[in-house]
């Protein structure tokens, strides 16, 4: 009979015990002043580095009027941050060789062919992921708008419906040219993945991204249930919040430019994935240089992030992008030299305290 403490040695041999993973920094302090300062009802911040969350607070309640706290694990709308994921997930049906960056509208909706204009059947799917595909930056014309919020079918018949409005007229820009910020061109360019796969926008999201990274919180629209105050609610500019519905966000066709909702530390672990220690790689690493690579011209946009040269605390160049549906507020920022990231949501749209709280973040967590 082998003795007890021999086994233990070779146990522990072939078998380490590993340590705890450190907790991150309670960082709740540094953003409770900026809520009151703001009058902001709540606020949560992460900090990523070499792919795991160093620093994490909340702050505020999730409705103003009420007492129920914000949590750490509570859900934030993510607004324009969701064009990010659609990026990722085109460029992870790029490496799966179910589509190319340069398809274009006309090859894969030949079906439209008749209806769409010339100047749209060349437009590639890189174009509109970087916004440089003429698509409009307002849905307003022909009350489109409005028939979109009242559609009552499939999200994707939405898209379709988008996609066949849109493209019956000509661009607003020459196709490759000027710079249009443009919730339009991401819903198209949600469509062609659509179209390629034979799913739903959303279907390939819980796939492809949130289902390999672990984002068991993410899902789509305002979070929570109107019956109770489960979740944070998002909040007018006079502060009045909303309760969850077809009101508290935009139409499901825009979703692929800005839907998606989840807590601060799925949100992490996302951004995590575009770092460059990922433990999670979900593309190839030539395809996520092209996610980070901007469009020719000004703004330094690339597919879901606006490109900032000489970030001292980023360790020169960092990635950035808010978010917001008018009644939410999401920033992030990238630091690929630091392997670093920083995310701030508000269940208010304030921009100006969010920025705020990324600064503090980087004077906590970034400078001596």
């Amino acid at each position: 009979m082998i003795p007890t403490a021999i086994l233990t040695t070779l146990a522990l041999a072939f078998f380490p015990v590993r340590a705890a993973p450190t907790p991150p920094k309670d960082v709740s302090t540094l953003l409770a002043p900026i809520i009151q300062k703001n009058d902001l009802p709540g606020m949560a911040a992460a900090v990523v580095r070499k792919g795991e969350v160093v620093a994490l607070g909340v702050a505020g309640v999730r409705t103003r009027g009420r007492g129920d706290k914000i949590a750490v694990d509570d859900l934030f709308h993510l607004g324009s941050d969701t064009k990010a994921m659609t990026g990722f997930l085109c460029g992870i049906l790029v490496d799966e060789g179910k589509l190319k960056w340069t398809q274009t509208l006309g090859e894969t909706f030949p079906e439209l062919k008749k209806s769409m204009s010339a100047e749209y059947q060349a437009v590639t799917l890189e174009q509109l992921l970087t916004h440089r595909g003429g698509a409009p930056a307002s849905l307003e014309k022909d009350e489109l708008w409005g028939r979109l919020r009242q559609h009552q079918g499939a999200a994707t018949s939405a898209r379709r419906l988008l996609l066949k409005e849109v493209t019956s007229k000509p661009p607003e820009a020459v196709p490759g040219g000027k710079y249009i910020y443009s919730n339009a061109g991401y819903a198209m360019a949600g469509h062609i993945a659509e179209k390629v796969t034979g799913k739903s926008w959303e279907d390939l999201m819980r796939e492809k991204i949130f289902l390999p990274l672990g984002m068991t919180s993410a899902g789509f629209g305002a979070p929570g249930k109107p019956a109770k105050n489960d979740q944070p609610r998002g909040h007018k500019a006079d502060g009045t919040p909303v309760q969850p519905g077809p009101e508290a966000d935009n139409p499901a066709a825009i979703g692929p430019a800005g839907t998606v909702h989840c807590s601060i530390g799925d949100w992490a672990k996302f951004v995590a994935a575009q770092l460059p220690s990922a433990k999670i790689k979900l593309v190839k690493p030539a395809t996520l240089e092209k996610l980070h690579t901007p469009g020719a011209g000004e703004p330094k946009y690339a597919m879901g992030w606006i490109i900032a040269d000489g970030q001292p605390w980023a360790g020169g160049r960092a990635l950035s992008h808010n978010g917001s549906n008018t009644m939410w507020m999401a920033c992030a920022w990238l630091a690929p030299a630091k392997d670093s990231a920083i995310l701030v949501t508000c269940n208010q749209a304030d921009a100006k305290a969010c920025n705020e709280a990324v600064l503090a973040m980087i004077a906590d967590q970034f400078e001596d």
